[in-house]
């Protein structure tokens, strides 16, 4: 269903408050929450996609440590001092859990590993009906159980100054890699599948749904304050496709989630996918993070009631920080007072220098 046949906003009915039904404390700066909620808020927040990342000296040296990527994001420990880094060093408003999209792979009973130079590599792409048929749903508290004790480690250090993240991949993101066996350009094998066979498509995407609700639902409980749905190849797809074979997946992600923590603000965020924005705008979220190839002017004019996350070219950071700062500023009186959060239009590039991403933060904030 599309357009008028579908439920209003969650903001038509004017801002959302904090309530009982919130369930976790309210962080001393809670500007990011406040503005999810649709809110104004006395100082605009930001955080940066990736902004626990390369870029920082301090990351290096925990993830240095290391042998594997996987081994890292293993140890709770180390990713609750890499989450909080950007807090401490950079000034953003939220911490966002360090882990990777594709944890939820091996407890669906599919091999992952993560090679220097490469990225995740699947040892046995899916593509075949009988192995998506027989795909175990694994036991998400006990196979990712170090998941769950960052979020926990996490929160204790961030003593609530600022709200806590979690995220997860779109199902159609994740199943990518799935299919694929790995990153790619075209996303042909996976497309195929989808218009070859559809139904075995469909049962894929409905079991990385299904875990995908289950594993943001415990991320909450277990002390994230927001989550975000990452589909960050939604965009190789055109509207009628995504409509069609993806859309109604990404839905069910988001209404199971919803319907455990009502009040937990949920941000959808998709890359390279302008052309999409009708079909996330009806997607029940309480924020629609953009890209940067996306006008603000034109996200604004069309959803003037709805919350928007981002979104400025992530090569902006290697701009002189003057220009840099003017940049911002002209974000923000174009902004103006409604609720937003400001972020980068996708991650943070790795040799981007962290006196950048700082004064990023410090424009925003109006402290530069």
């Amino acid at each position: 269903m599309r357009g008028h046949e579908m439920s209003p906003s969650p903001l038509s009915a004017g801002n959302r408050p904090f309530s009982p039904d919130f369930p976790h404390p309210k962080p001393t700066n809670a500007s990011f929450l406040e503005a999810a909620l649709g809110q104004k808020t006395p100082r605009p927040p930001v955080w940066i996609m990736r902004q626990a990342g390369r870029y920082l000296a301090e990351y290096k040296r925990v993830r240095n440590l290391f042998p594997s990527f996987l081994d890292f994001c293993r140890s709770p420990e180390h990713v609750a001092e890499v989450t909080i880094q950007p807090v401490n060093l950079i000034g953003v408003d939220a911490a966002i859990l360090f882990s990777d999209i594709l944890v939820l792979l091996p407890p669906m009973g599919v091999d992952l590993s993560f090679i220097e130079g490469r990225g995740p590599v699947v040892g046995k792409p899916v593509r075949d009906a009988a192995v998506v048929r027989d795909m175990p749903r694994g036991d998400l508290n006990a196979e990712l159980a170090y998941v769950f004790e960052g979020i926990r480690l996490t929160k204790r250090e961030l003593a609530g100054a600022v709200p806590l993240i979690g995220f997860a991949g779109g199902p159609f993101t994740v199943a990518s890699y799935m299919v694929e066996g790995g990153g790619s350009k075209e996303l042909a094998k996976l497309k195929a599948l989808m218009f070859q066979a559809p139904e075995t498509f469909a049962e894929l995407l409905g079991k990385v749904a299904e875990i995908t609700g289950h594993y943001l639902i415990e991320q909450i409980r277990n002390g994230c304050d927001a989550v975000t749905l990452m589909d960050s190849w939604a965009g190789f797809l055109s509207p009628e496709d995504y409509w069609q074979y993806v859309m109604p997946h990404t839905r069910l992600v988001i209404e199971a989630v919803k319907k455990a923590y009502p009040m937990t603000p949920f941000i959808h965020y998709a890359n390279g996918a302008p052309t999409l924005l009708p079909a996330f705008a009806e997607l029940g979220t309480d924020v629609i993070g953009l890209d940067w190839r996306m006008d603000l002017k034109d996200a604004f004019k069309a959803y003037p009631d709805r919350v928007f996350q981002g979104n400025l070219d992530p090569c902006r950071l290697y701009a002189p920080i003057p220009d840099l700062v003017a940049k911002v500023k002209a974000m923000k009186t174009l902004i103006g007072d409604r609720p937003h959060i400001y972020n980068l239009g996708h991650g943070i590039l790795p040799d981007v220098s962290p006196d950048h991403a700082r004064a990023f933060v410090q424009a925003v904030h109006g402290d530069l």
